[in-house]
């Protein structure tokens, strides 16, 4: 049993299975349909834990556990015991043995992690306000089908420092990307997480200049300002010279894609024309959350 908690916890090779997998189950239903999907969940029950609003993240886990053969069985944190008091390790305990599969997407990343702690089943991170290691994941995928290898671009990310540059950073210490981040100093990562992680591996810059930090970048990557659950002051003035928009776009490589996970806040992050434009894999990126969490619910039971 294998639990996908973070980036961080798993490896390279394992990174390259999932990625293998997901582009030869494309090509799998682009040749024969979508009826040709292994059905690895036939017969098997998937539990879904929401404590935040989601609608990728539900209905793509829904709709590819479907595609495997499995059902699913959505918790509102607000509709089950957890609400009430009952303990993370008593609700995971008694829903793995329900269930095959837990997905849990929460606010506190501890929650996420006693929930792996005590669970007979795998558990799969859709998402905390640590990390969101199956947006990633799925970016890395889409990059790769458009840009070529990850080992060959150079990424930017710019925004606010929240959990999926966090997830990125750990990507760039598995496996060894280019990475730049380019936040206000006070929304950056702490100095402690970026420094541990270039001891670890992490081909990371600082840069805190969005017109410097920008150039010649292949890919492009933001987020909105206010993640769910953020209880910190509005951000944007201190977060608008960060802001995706044609004039800061065409200051990175002429062949610069851009990505943003979703929802965005147009006029806020990124500007409509960014992404609606050509360079965007905003949506393509979307899809492809479909596919590689059936991936890595595939790694997730597949104990070689």
């Amino acid at each position: 049993m294998k639990n996908f908690t973070d980036i961080k916890d798993i490896s390279k090779d394992d990174i390259e299975d999932i990625l293998t997998r997901t582009k030869n189950e494309k090509k799998i239903i682009k040749d024969n349909g979508i009826q040709a999907i292994e059905k690895i969940l036939m017969g098997k029950t998937v539990a879904l834990i929401f404590e935040k609003p989601s609608t990728r993240t539900r209905v793509s886990f829904e709709v590819g556990i479907s595609q495997q053969g499995g059902s699913t069985t959505v918790l509102q944190s607000s509709d089950i015991q957890l609400s009430r008091g009952e303990t993370v390790a008593d609700t995971a305990k008694v829903l793995s043995n329900y269930v095959d599969l837990i997905v849990i997407r929460c606010f506190k990343h501890q929650t996420m992690i006693d929930f792996a702690n005590n669970s007979s089943v795998p558990v799969i991170n859709g998402l905390t306000d640590q990390s969101h290691p199956c947006q990633v994941i799925s970016d890395i995928l889409t990059i790769e089908e458009n840009k070529g290898h990850l080992s060959k671009q150079n990424l930017l990310w710019i925004g606010d420092g929240n959990n999926v540059a966090r997830s990125w950073l750990e990507a760039s210490t598995v496996t060894n990307l280019n990475l730049t981040i380019c936040t206000p100093k006070h929304l950056s990562l702490s100095d402690n997480l970026i420094e541990s992680s270039v001891r670890n591996g992490a081909n990371v810059i600082v840069d805190h200049d969005p017109k410097n930090a920008i150039t010649n970048k292949s890919v492009v990557i933001t987020d909105t300002w206010n993640s769910m659950g953020d209880g910190s002051a509005n951000k944007e003035n201190s977060l608008m010279p960060y802001q995706v928009n044609k004039n800061l776009m065409t200051k990175a490589a002429k062949s610069a894609v851009f990505m943003h996970c979703l929802p965005a806040h147009r006029g806020h992050e990124v500007t409509g024309e960014v992404i609606d434009s050509k360079q965007s894999l905003v949506f393509e990126g979307a899809e492809n959350r479909l596919h590689v969490q059936r991936s890595i619910i595939w790694w997730c039971l597949n104990s070689d």
